[in-house]
């Protein structure tokens, strides 16, 4: 092969990994595939799902007794135009998940309920969904005002034994955030 041949291979292998690279990436990334913000006679509802893969590390320190939190917090807002936008409440909801070794069990709690699970796309499936999260009452929400919602997930790294938190810091496998703006009426 002549050295004119080798230098337009390498130039398109380099063009073709340039360009599938960005896709890859994304590919890792967490992101919402449901999105709903309802309003009810009950108050305000959020339907969400978020699909993400654990990164192998976060996996295996997991099947090694370190227990995961998953944090899902929700903001409302009301528009305003003459000063900050007024928050009109903010709710949590935190998700550990736990490998049991002697069962080879996931558990996931939630609140102060458990539930068990025989595999760990079970036990994720199970923190990747909420239907019907109430976050605001009725009367909280005002008629003609114009509001917002601002919701992240992610997997909460300041819950974790204090040893895992200094052996972790600035490692990218370990930062599992999306985020996103939702407005109503």
């Amino acid at each position: 092969m002549s050295a004119g041949w080798r230098a337009r291979l390498a130039a398109w292998l380099l063009f073709f990994t340039a360009a599938l690279l960005p896709l890859i990436a994304q590919a890792d990334r967490p992101e919402f595939t449901e999105f709903d913000v309802a309003r009810s006679e009950d108050g305000l509802q959020l339907t969400f799902s978020v699909y993400f893969e654990l990164p192998h590390g976060v996996e295996d320190a997991l099947i090694k007794g370190v227990p995961l939190y998953f944090v899902a917090e929700a903001e409302v807002f009301r528009d305003r135009w003459y000063w900050r936008d007024k928050l009109i409440n903010k709710v949590t909801r935190v998700w550990r998940v736990a490998y049991q070794p002697l069962t080879r069990k996931y558990r996931v709690t939630f609140g102060g309920l458990n539930q068990s699970f025989e595999t760990l796309a079970d036990a994720l499936s199970a923190v990747r969904r909420v239907s019907g999260w109430k976050l605001a009452e009725p009367g909280q929400i005002e008629e003609g005002s114009r509001h917002y919602v601002e919701m992240s997930y992610r997997l909460d790294t300041t819950l974790l034994p204090r040893p895992m938190q200094i052996g972790i810091g600035g490692q990218p496998e370990w930062t599992l955030l999306v985020e996103k703006v939702q407005r109503f009426n």
